[in-house]
C-alpha cells in the first residue's frame, strides 16, 4: 500500500524553517514535533535562502520578469508572423496545383 504524498503550505514551511535558523531547537527537534523528515526540512531551508535575495530586492526581480515576458511577447509575435505567412503560401500553392489539374498528385 502506497503511502499519501502530503503537501505542506508555504507558511508551514517557512514558519519551520524560521524556527530552525532561531537555532533554539535542532533540526531533528523540529522535524520530529511536526512529523516531517530532517531531509525535507534542510531542502525547505535551502530552497528559503536561495530565495532570500527576492525578499530583499523585489522590484529587481519584478524588473527582470518583466523584461523575460517582454521578450517572450516578441518572439511569440514573430512565431506568429512566421505561422501566417506559411499558412498564406500553403494555401496559394494549393490553390495553384488545382488550377493546373495537379491537385490529386498531392
Amino acid at each position: 500500500m502506497s503511502k499519501k504524498r502530503t503537501i505542506y503550505s508555504a507558511e508551514f514551511k517557512s514558519r519551520l524553517v524560521l524556527q530552525l535558523l532561531e537555532n533554539k531547537k535542532t533540526l531533528t527537534e523540529i522535524a520530529s514535533d511536526n512529523n516531517i523528515t530532517p531531509k525535507n526540512l534542510q531542502n525547505w531551508k535551502k530552497i528559503f535562502l536561495d530565495n532570500a535575495v527576492i525578499a530583499m530586492e523585489p522590484s529587481k526581480v519584478v524588473k527582470e520578469y518583466k523584461l523575460e515576458l517582454v521578450a517572450a511577447q516578441e518572439e511569440n509575435e514573430m512565431l506568429t508572423k512566421i505561422v501566417g505567412k506559411m499558412t498564406v503560401e500553403k494555401e496559394w500553392l494549393e490553390k495553384k496545383l488545382q488550377s493546373l489539374g495537379l491537385s490529386d498528385k498531392k
